[in-house]
């Protein structure tokens, strides 16, 4: 391959990655790999992490591609993305449309317990123990109304 040849997109798990970026940050265009997922996907690839994405040869993006598959298997549990299943009980690591689908499920199982973050969530407010006095505001009102004295 031509020094000067790029391939822009690199399809892995069906998605379309950024081929002019390093391969480390390249792979966390995947939903469900953040930055150290992705180092350790690149050391499992035997690939060097700092190499651009679109200038490896098909051989090295097809390593990467079945080390995304098979991601589970070659790394302990506490690595995974979802350490106990809700419904199975086994341990999963989720990417891509599996992960954002398996959150809606638990938003929405949440709020038909009526837990107290499902309410949260159902009326669109903060959920994660943060202050709501001054933040978080919706609504057209803009300024502060005063006393009158």
């Amino acid at each position: 391959m031509d020094e000067e040849e790029i391939k822009y997109f690199v399809r892995v798990r069906n998605t379309d990655l950024d081929g002019t970026k390093r391969v480390h940050i390249a792979l966390t265009g995947i939903m469900g790999i953040g930055p150290h997922t992705s180092r350790t996907i690149a050391a499992l690839a035997k690939v060097d992490p700092l190499a651009v994405l679109g200038k490896m040869d098909d051989e090295s993006v097809a390593r990467i591609s079945n080390v995304v598959d098979t991601y589970l298997e070659q790394v302990p549990a506490w690595m995974a993305n979802r350490k106990k299943d809700v419904y199975t009980g086994e341990v999963r690591h989720l990417l891509g449309t599996d992960l954002s689908m398996m959150n809606e499920d638990d938003v929405n199982r949440m709020r038909k317990m009526r837990s107290y973050r499902g309410i949260r969530h159902e009326t669109g407010q903060k959920v994660r123990g943060q202050r709501t006095k001054s933040t978080g505001r919706t609504g057209t009102t803009v300024g502060v109304k005063r006393k009158k004295d």
